[in-house]
C-alpha cells in the first residue's frame, strides 16, 4: 500500500503538471527535437505507453453513466458530426489550399482530424467543472468508433492518393484505446467505483508523464523533417493553429446555439476541439512516410495551448453570467 505521505507528494506532482497542462506537449517537443538521436530507438514503447494512459483515464467511466448519458444523445451526435465531418472537411480545404499538391501534407492533415476526440479533454473539463459524464461517454463512443471511422476518413479523402493499411490502423486503435478503454471501464463497474477512488489519484500524475514522453519520442523520429521543413513549416504551424482553434469555437458556439447548458458546453468546447494526438502521432509514424506525421506534431504543439486560453474564456463568461 502506498502511504499517505506518497500519497500527497502524488497528489502535489498532479497539481503541477495540471497547471503546466499548456507547455507540457510544446516541451516534449522540444526535447524530442533536442534528444531526437538518444529518444528515436524507444518509438516501440509509444503504444503502449499510450495504452496505459488510456487504461489510467477510463477507470472513471462505467457502463451506467454511459447508458444514462446516452439516453440523450443529441450532444453525442452533434460532437461526432463536428469532429469527424466538418473539421475533416475543412482540414482537408486548407490542405489543399496552402499546400497543393503535396500529398502527404494533405494526408497528414486529414488524419490531423480523423483521430478520436482526446483523452486528455476530461482533465481540462473537470478543472472547469463541466459535465464529466458526457465527457467520459463523448470519449469512450468516439474512442470505440475510432477503428472505424479513422481509416474510412482517409480512404475518403486520400485513398486514391496513399496507400492505407486499413487493418494495421484498426489493430493499432484496439490496443492504444479501444481495449484499454473496456478494461479500465470494466474494472471500474466491478469494483463499484473503489478502483478509481483508490488508485486514481495515485495514477493520475502518470497521464501527464505518459503524455510528456509520448509526444517527445513521436517528436524525435520526426525531428529531421522538421528541421528539413524550412519556412513551410511556418505555414503548417498557421494553418493548425487556425483550424484547431475553429475546432474548439464550433463546439462552444453550437452549444450557445442550441441552449445548452454550461456544464455540456465547457465539455463541448473542449471535445470538438481536442483530439488524441499522440495517438494520431503514433499512427503517422507507423503507417505511413514521416512527413505525414508533421501537421499533427504542429498540432500537439499548440493544442493543450488553445485549450488554456479557451478555458479561460469559459471562466470570464461563467464570471459574467453569474454576476448577471
Amino acid at each position: 500500500m502506498i502511504a499517505w505521505e506518497e500519497l500527497d507528494l502524488l497528489n502535489g506532482l498532479n497539481r503541477v503538471l495540471e497547471r503546466w497542462m499548456p507547455l507540457l506537449t510544446p516541451l516534449g517537443v522540444l526535447v524530442g527535437i533536442l534528444a531526437s538521436a538518444q529518444l528515436k530507438d524507444y518509438k516501440q514503447l509509444v503504444i503502449w505507453i499510450f495504452a496505459g494512459m488510456t487504461f489510467i483515464g477510463s477507470l472513471g467511466a462505467n457502463f451506467t453513466d454511459l447508458g444514462r448519458v446516452v439516453r440523450q444523445p443529441m450532444p453525442i451526435i452533434v460532437n461526432l458530426m463536428i469532429l469527424h465531418l466538418v473539421m475533416p472537411l475543412i482540414g482537408w480545404a486548407v490542405a489543399n489550399a496552402m499546400f497543393p499538391g503535396d500529398v502527404l501534407t494533405e494526408t497528414g492533415f486529414i488524419l490531423l482530424f480523423a483521430i478520436p476526440t482526446g483523452v486528455v479533454s476530461l482533465v481540462w473539463v473537470s478543472i472547469y467543472r463541466g459535465n464529466i459524464a458526457l465527457t467520459l461517454t463523448l470519449i469512450l463512443v468516439d474512442t470505440l468508433l475510432s477503428p472505424f471511422i479513422t481509416p474510412a476518413t482517409l480512404s475518403l479523402f486520400v485513398g486514391a492518393k496513399v496507400q492505407i493499411d486499413t487493418w494495421g490502423m484498426m489493430q493499432g486503435l484496439l490496443w492504444m484505446i479501444v481495449i484499454p478503454s473496456l478494461a479500465g471501464m470494466t474494472l471500474n463497474q466491478m469494483t463499484r467505483g473503489q478502483i478509481k477512488q483508490n488508485w486514481g489519484p495515485k495514477l493520475a500524475p502518470f497521464t501527464k508523464i505518459g503524455l510528456f514522453t509520448v509526444v517527445a519520442i513521436n517528436s524525435a523520429v520526426v525531428a529531421p523533417y522538421l528541421k528539413e521543413a524550412g519556412t513551410d513549416i511556418l505555414f503548417m504551424i498557421a494553418s493548425t493553429i487556425g483550424i484547431v482553434a475553429l475546432g474548439y469555437a464550433l463546439g462552444w458556439l453550437v452549444s450557445q446555439w442550441l441552449g445548452w447548458g454550461r456544464d455540456v458546453t465547457i465539455a463541448m468546447t473542449f471535445n470538438t476541439g481536442m483530439r488524441n494526438l499522440s495517438a494520431g502521432a503514433v499512427l503517422a509514424i507507423a503507417f505511413f512516410p514521416p512527413p505525414v506525421a508533421l501537421p499533427v506534431i504542429t498540432g500537439m504543439l499548440f493544442q493543450q495551448i488553445l485549450a488554456s486560453l479557451f478555458g479561460f474564456a469559459l471562466a470570464k463568461t461563467g464570471k459574467r453570467a453569474v454576476a448577471l
